[in-house]
Formats: structure tokens, C-alpha cells, sequence
């Protein structure tokens, strides 16, 4: 009876410590992805790509910005652009435009760049002024040229697992995903958000096969957006393995929502009124103190997606250099037309 009894202690000391150590690691706090840090990993192999591309005879890459009208969030954005060319070693120019520039005159400018043997990248900021159309713009811009990755061509081209420019930001959360170590194959996804510069390109990195031209994630992603019911976001939330936020909805994602451990990735950037200092200030989709208790990985805002960003634009700016990428022009034309 004695030995039963103290086998009985043992068991009993052995599942104490089981339940302490499952205790410690739940109120563990989940990694947080510096995405400056990887950005800075990125900037380094393309500023040795580029000193060994200048080496070996060729011309210095060159980035051409159209920046329409004076939205400061704009400027910002193209001035981290430029700043991040100078340190990696491309030369680069922003073409500053009135807003009350006509379409057609904004067509003109990009037609002229597009046959500009010096220009090797070209991007047009958005968002765009209301009379002119974003759609028409982006596929006025060369494919070979198109660093943003918005063309036509080049979306149907990622759409297909074929090498093109991938556009910057899905670029960067598939990056910081890969770079991180965080597994893909065979997991759940949920990418809230559709827009189709972010949501729906992530969603395509992540779910394609991993043996294509372009390998994909093999994951299984689920997409959600506005019109999703809270419930059911909640819903997919609780069984992924990642979330990527891109909604542009401030705490749309909480801490009840997401399962232990799961990896998540903020997208967003939206600017709200800090209730102490009554100053404005960036956050993202996620609340991340909340989620940061509970997640695996999360990234912040800002530090998080926005560095990968430019990060990922100096890659493709790269390649446009080095005409990886070369369409006929006819086949460009009839699908910018369609």
C-alpha cells in the first residue's frame, strides 16, 4: 500500500508540472517579426547585386516615380521609396504632377517613360486623383517595367505561377513568412481582405503549388471582407494557422478570435486619434497587445509589412534592369485592351 501510495504522489507531482509548464508557455508572448530588420537583410543582397551588375560593365539601375497631386501620405511613401534606392546604389527620379493633370496627359508621360532606354522601373504612386482611372493607368505602364506588379500581364502571369513582378507588399508578408521559418505546407490561411493589390496576390503566393515556375505556399486560404459576417470571420480565425490582415479596419482582429500559437501578419495601416495624447497615430488591423499574448508571430505597425515593402520594390526595380522580364509588345497591348 505504501509504494501505491507514493506512486500515486509521483503521478500526481508529474502532472503538476505538466499543467505548470503548459501555463508558462501559454502566457508566453509570441515572437515579434521585425520587419525593418528583414527589410535590411533584403536591402543588403540587392545592394550586392547591384554593385556586382555595375561591376560587371552594365548600366546603374534607374527607378522613374510619378507622384500626382500633394496627398503627405504619398510623399511619404515615394520618399522612403527614393531614400531606399540611394542607400542600395539606384539612381531614381519622382516626377511631381498636379492633381488637375488630364488622364491623357498622364498616359503621355508614362508612354514616354515606357521608351526611355534609361528608365528601367517605373511606378506611378496611388491613390490617383477621382478623374483619372487607376485600372488604365496600371496597364499603361510597360510589363518589363512595371515594379509595382500591377499590369494586367503581370497579374495573370502570378495568377499562373509564372515567373513576373510580384507586387510589393504580397512580395514582403510572403517574405517575412519564408524568412521566418513559419511552415505553409498544408496549413490554414485566413487572408482578410480582397483588394487586388494585396489581399487577393497574398492569397495566390500562399495557396499555389510549391513545384510551379513561381512556387506558391500550399496552403489552404480563405478569403474574407467586408461584407463576411463577424461571426464567420471569427470563425475562420479560430482554425488558422496564419491570418494576414489587409483590411484596413482597425482591431479587426483580436485575441479571442485567433487560435494559440498562430502566426500573424498585419497589413494594415490606419491612422486613428490617440486617446491620451489627442495626436494621430498608426496602427494596424490587429490588436496587438491583445493578440501578442496569444499569437506564435505577429508583426507590428509600423516596422512590420510597410519596410518589406520598399524592401521588395528595389528587388523588382533589379530585375526590370536586368530584363529577366521581356513581353512582345503586341501580346502587352491586346491585354491591356481587353
Amino acid at each position: 500500500m505504501a509504494a501505491i501510495r507514493t506512486l500515486r504522489k509521483l503521478c500526481q507531482h508529474s502532472q503538476h508540472q505538466v499543467c505548470k509548464l503548459h501555463t508558462s508557455a501559454s502566457r508566453q508572448e509570441a515572437v515579434v517579426i521585425s520587419g525593418r530588420k528583414l527589410a535590411r537583410q533584403i536591402r543588403d543582397e540587392a545592394r550586392a547585386d547591384v554593385e556586382k551588375w555595375v561591376l560587371d560593365g552594365n548600366r546603374r539601375p534607374h527607378l522613374s516615380v510619378i507622384l500626382v497631386g500633394d496627398n503627405p501620405a504619398s510623399h511619404s511613401y515615394v520618399l522612403n521609396k527614393t531614400r531606399a534606392a540611394a542607400e542600395i546604389g539606384i539612381s531614381s527620379e519622382t516626377i511631381l504632377k498636379h492633381t488637375d493633370i488630364s488622364e491623357e496627359e498622364l498616359l503621355d508621360l508614362i508612354d514616354k517613360l515606357n521608351t526611355d532606354h534609361r528608365v528601367d522601373g517605373l511606378l506611378v504612386q496611388l491613390p490617383l486623383p477621382d478623374h483619372i482611372d487607376e485600372r488604365t493607368i496600371c496597364n499603361a505602364v510597360a510589363p518589363a517595367k512595371d515594379v509595382d506588379g500591377f499590369h494586367v500581364v503581370n497579374v495573370g502571369r502570378m495568377c499562373l505561377d509564372q515567373t513576373t513582378m510580384l507586387p510589393a507588399t504580397p512580395w514582403g508578408v510572403w517574405e517575412i513568412i519564408q524568412r521566418t521559418g513559419i511552415p505553409t505546407f498544408g496549413k490554414n490561411v485566413l487572408v482578410a481582405g480582397r483588394s487586388k493589390n494585396v489581399g487577393m496576390p497574398i492569397a495566390m503566393l500562399l495557396h499555389t503549388d510549391g513545384h510551379h515556375e513561381r512556387p506558391g505556399g500550399d496552403a489552404t486560404v480563405t478569403i474574407t471582407h467586408r461584407y463576411t459576417p463577424k461571426e464567420q470571420l471569427r470563425q475562420h480565425a479560430q482554425i488558422a494557422d496564419i491570418i494576414v490582415a489587409a483590411a484596413g479596419v482597425p482591431n479587426l482582429i483580436t485575441a479571442d478570435m485567433i487560435k494559440e500559437g498562430a502566426a500573424v501578419i498585419d497589413v494594415g495601416i490606419n491612422r486613428v486619434k490617440d486617446p491620451v495624447t489627442g495626436k494621430d497615430r498608426l496602427v494596424g488591423d490587429v490588436d496587438f497587445e491583445g493578440v501578442r499574448k496569444k499569437a506564435g508571430y505577429i508583426t507590428p505597425v509600423p516596422g512590420g509589412v510597410g519596410p518589406m515593402t520598399v524592401a521588395m520594390l528595389m528587388k523588382n526595380t533589379i530585375k526590370a534592369a536586368k530584363s529577366v522580364l521581356l513581353f512582345p509588345p503586341e501580346r502587352v497591348r491586346m491585354a491591356a485592351a481587353s
